[in-house]
């Protein structure tokens, strides 16, 4: 372990979209303050580097997936993977925030000593061949842009018999790079976004792609392209036709998830109503598109152009609904006794969530347990000091909420620089707060790991309402002092 530990200011943990981010802002609002970015990959990217698989993309668009100081100017709305890591890269070179970043820094473990007013941060950081060494960093405000999964591995439930299947098995999020799928039949486990981005793509090449799921999902189709924001763009500056559209795309969405709560069986009759026109009146909607719950309990999908219900109408591609029994040596048992042939399997069945990354937290030698505490803003945790994390909307784009996220913990940094406080901590003082789950979804990679997740709160400024135009108004515009936060 190095003693000497290097100080910052700032210490941004991860150089994905949300870390490039706060880079970008904290130049810009706080040019004073020193900044590193630690990364444990090789790259900046994040979700849009460690992703390789076929098709991969955006399941919103571009218009609020960027970032709010950088307008999106290529012509596809859903935008593909490799652009959008290139416009995530493009942002940081340009704002020199690329100079920042300290690649293969694992962050481990973090812990606040009130007597010293700072965190201790230590990562581990790869050296020749793969040995690693633990080397600190000191700081002043600690601010978590890891995401919200684990990058090692995904969630593969145990199937039986899955050692059997003689064919290859592959998890989207560890996609081998030489994997020859053209003629082959493929079975594709899950109906998530993953899934019905993988169908389409790999029924191009595949002799026929199969998705299997065991419950279907909300699918919507979308144009790639957005013809008025194209339009625009030839007519007005592209940063005065992106804020439009950005805000025309925002508003509609929560339009829409406002409708999908107050009147669940008129927007489950829109929706249903995009399929049947797609599939047309012989296909079996209620059985593989029709799921047990109300639109937006759980994410929407999202398919560009209706790519997933051409490939069905092609016979390309085709959904099986029902539960697996067991694994074959040529492919897949059904519960129902039938039997579908695989040479490919792809497990779609999800992510396996984290809080901050996996972060070892320590305040003044006491562990955090992160389950224990209440999320403020949704963005601080209850009795942690100076430590912030990026957590995007989970009913609209990830961006949006850490776009308002770096903004405020700007406006924190310096309205504390200015009335020289060292600290700023949440801390609930109103004993009517009752304690909630911090996600209202019933989607399995929520369930499986909402025990762990921090709670929120009742009301405010505990409470989550995961709407845009009421974050503006609380983290752009809301008071610093706002009696919960407590300074000293």
């Amino acid at each position: 372990m190095t003693d000497t530990a290097e100080h910052f200011d700032v210490l941004i943990v991860g150089a994905g979209l949300s870390g490039i981010g706060a880079g970008y802002h904290l130049q810009e609002k706080c040019p004073g303050k020193s900044y590193v970015i630690l990364e444990g990959r090789d790259c900046i990217g994040g979700t849009w580097d460690l992703f390789r698989y076929p098709g991969i993309r955006s399941d919103s668009d571009m218009y609020t997936l960027g970032y709010s100081f950088r307008p999106w100017t290529e012509p596809k709305a859903i935008a593909d993977g490799p652009r959008i890591l290139n416009y995530v890269r493009e942002t940081a070179i340009d704002n020199g925030i690329d100079k920042k970043i300290r690649f293969h820094h694992r962050v481990k473990r973090a812990s606040w000593s009130s007597a010293d007013v700072r965190w201790t941060v230590e990562a581990e950081r790869t050296v020749d061949e793969g040995a690693t060494e633990t080397v600190r960093f000191t700081c002043n405000f600690l601010f978590m842009c890891s995401g919200y999964y684990k990058y090692e591995e995904g969630y593969t439930p145990e199937f039986s018999g899955s050692a059997d299947f003689q064919g290859q098995i592959v998890h989207p999020q560890k996609w081998p790079e030489d994997l020859d799928y053209a003629g082959k039949r493929v079975v594709v486990i899950g109906s998530g976004a993953t899934a019905v981005t993988l169908v389409p793509e790999m029924a191009k090449a595949a002799a026929h792609v199969t998705m299997l799921q065991r419950s279907p999902t909300y699918v919507v189709a979308r144009p790639a392209e957005d013809a008025l924001a194209n339009k625009l763009r030839q007519n007005l500056s592209a940063k005065l036709a992106y804020h439009l559209i950005r805000w025309r795309n925002v508003l509609f969405g929560m339009y829409f998830f406002q409708l999908c709560r107050r009147k669940p069986e008129r927007a489950k009759q829109l929706i249903l109503g995009g399929v049947k026109m797609a599939l047309g009146p012989e296909y079996d909607v209620a059985k593989h598109f029709t799921p047990r719950y109300n639109p937006w309990e759980q994410r929407l999908c999202l398919v560009p152009d209706g790519d997933l219900f051409k490939s069905i109408r092609d016979k390309r591609a085709s959904v099986v609904t029902s539960e697996i029994d067991t694994f074959t040596k040529h492919g897949i048992r059904l519960k129902d006794g039938s039997e579908l042939e695989a040479d490919i399997i792809v497990t779609a069945t999800g992510l396996v969530l984290q809080v901050l990354g996996g972060l070892e937290v320590s305040v003044d030698g006491r562990t955090i347990d992160f389950a224990r505490t209440l999320n403020y803003k949704g963005m601080m945790y209850s009795d942690i000091p100076n430590l912030a994390s990026a957590f995007g909307y989970t009913n609209a784009s990830w961006t949006l909420k850490c776009d308002l996220t770096c903004e405020y913990v700007c406006r924190l940094i310096n309205y504390m620089e200015r009335n020289g406080y060292k600290q700023c901590m949440p801390h609930n003082v109103d004993p009517s707060v009752t304690e909630l789950p911090s996600l209202d979804f019933s989607s399995g990679y929520v369930q499986r790991s909402i025990a762990k997740l921090p709670k929120q709160g009742s009301k405010r400024p505990w409470r989550l309402y995961q709407n845009y135009a009421l974050d503006i108004v609380s983290l752009r515009y809301g008071k610093i002092d706002d009696g919960v936060m407590q300074y000293s």
